[in-house]
């Protein structure tokens, strides 16, 4: 391995590629804990819509045409 690395030494930045990828995966699993924090508040949200709503508006948008 350190031969391969020796002979990409003037393409790859050895010291570097850690810390990238690294970086990437702190990123990766920050975005998933914020993705998984707006599913339990929506999970604790309380959806309701009022009985007969979808019938008014779709009532609402035909009689407007």
């Amino acid at each position: 391995m350190n031969r391969k690395i020796e002979m990409y030494r003037d393409r790859a930045n050895w010291n570097e590629e850690p810390r990238r990828f690294v970086e990437g995966k702190i990123r990766e699993l920050e975005a998933y804990e914020n993705f998984q924090r707006v599913l339990e508040e929506l999970d604790k949200a309380s959806w309701s819509i009022p009985k007969g709503f979808s019938q008014q508006s779709v009532r609402e948008d035909r009689d407007s045409s």
